[in-house]
């Protein structure tokens, strides 16, 4: 399948539901800390609760999510987590306290994670297998451009107080579902069997091993977003958050100029020398003496980070079997909402005991380990025959 033979409104419609459903989610998120602290006296344990509260039902949900996207359509299954992340802003707008404001988290960990994974093995289903990497990595190109903008348009809709935030994070997604719901829902080209064996849940064997690698990489990441304007103050360096808006930038333009590299040089070589390129950056940041230092470092990281993720995708979608391919990319994406559930509170205590340069050495140490892991994975020797044309693939 060439790459025109893939309908342009198939891709807006996947590519842009992802987006605008992220900008809805992360929209609150500048806004979310003051609220809970100043409306609703939260502690900070009740505060960090709150914002990561969305990554524990997320965890348990994907899986669930990529099954029944291989069973009853991925376009519906999306067009379900769009509505759920719009009702949850919704529900900002009720008097419900700090337990009613989890639960909403908690809701919209669900939906997110029913957008994020039906829309990533609709990806899959409709890429030809040359350019299933490249795909992938677009997609994620997706999420962090609505993670960008979301957060950037919260933080700016602040001004006009927080029912303006709340209602901006309803309206976003329901734009998502807009452009999902115009994608033509044509037959199936069959009904998805589960395959039996390889496991449940997160020990989905194909999942597993690429999965702890996308875990173990998520530490760098977790400690760069908590700590490294933390770190840049405590040595008199101001405007830390350039650093973050470095790495996002890089993360981004990666996948949109070289996310082909995973389909052409093999994604078991790729996740390999990204590792290593995370953790080089990492050291970088870790010995920064100033700013712009600190930023190639970021850059660095940002290059290195934005590749594992589809590559290490990509082996586990070449040792699935397509029937489980689903449930399969949904297993391992929870590994990336395990690994922040994980390190966040590890990174903490490092950062406590060692000081904060220390959270960006055990962060490359991981880094380091998940090339290790990804160098491990065994690839089949003869890759699956071609994809289907593309009404069948398309159907969903």
């Amino acid at each position: 399948m060439q790459e025109s033979a893939i309908p342009r409104l198939l891709l807006i419609g996947i590519f842009g539901g992802l987006f605008f459903g992220y900008v809805g989610l992360t929209s609150v998120i500048p806004v979310l800390p003051s609220f809970a602290r100043d409306r609703l006296g939260a502690s900070n344990l009740v505060v960090g609760l709150i914002v990561t509260a969305t990554a524990v039902t997320a965890l348990l949900i994907r899986p669930v999510a990529g099954s029944l996207a291989d069973r009853y359509g991925h376009r519906l299954v999306m067009q379900v987590g769009a509505l759920i992340v719009a009702a949850g802003g919704v529900l900002y707008f009720l008097p419900l306290g700090l337990i009613g404001l989890v639960a909403v988290r908690l809701l919209l960990g669900a939906g997110e994670a029913s957008l994020f994974t039906a829309g990533a093995v609709w990806t899959v289903s409709i890429a030809p297998h040359h350019r299933r990497g490249q795909l992938i990595g677009l997609y994620g190109v997706s999420m962090w451009g609505g993670i960008s903008v979301g957060t950037l348009l919260g933080a700016t809709l602040l001004h006009f107080g927080y029912n303006a935030v709340w209602g901006f994070s309803a309206a976003a997604p329901l734009v998502g579902l807009v452009l999902i719901s115009a994608v033509p829902a044509l037959a199936r080209a069959g009904q998805a069997a589960a395959a039996p064996g390889g496991g449940r849940g997160l020990l989905l064997r194909p999942a597993l091993i690429p999965g702890l690698g996308l875990m173990l990489a998520a530490a760098g990441y977790a400690g760069l977003a908590s700590f490294v304007v933390l770190d840049l103050r405590a040595h008199g360096i101001g405007s830390g958050v350039v650093v973050l808006s470095c790495f996002s930038a890089v993360y981004a333009a990666t996948r949109l100029f070289i996310g082909h590299l995973p389909d052409t040089l093999g994604p078991r070589r790729v996740a390999a020398w990204s590792g290593v390129g995370e953790a080089v950056g990492l050291l970088i940041i870790a010995v920064a003496p100033n700013l712009p230092v600190a930023i190639i470092g970021a850059l660095v990281m940002g290059v290195g980070f934005s590749l594992l993720h589809p590559s290490l995708a990509l082996m586990v979608m070449n040792r699935t079997d397509s029937a489980r391919q689903g449930a399969a990319l949904g297993a391992y994406t929870s590994f990336w909402d395990l690994g922040l559930a994980v390190w966040g509170p590890v990174m903490g205590v490092v950062a406590t005991g060692l000081g904060y340069p220390a959270v960006f050495v055990v962060g490359a140490g991981c880094a380091l380990a998940a090339s290790g892991v990804a160098l491990g994975i065994r690839q089949p020797t003869v890759q699956p025959g071609p994809q289907p044309g593309p009404q069948p693939a398309t159907a969903s």
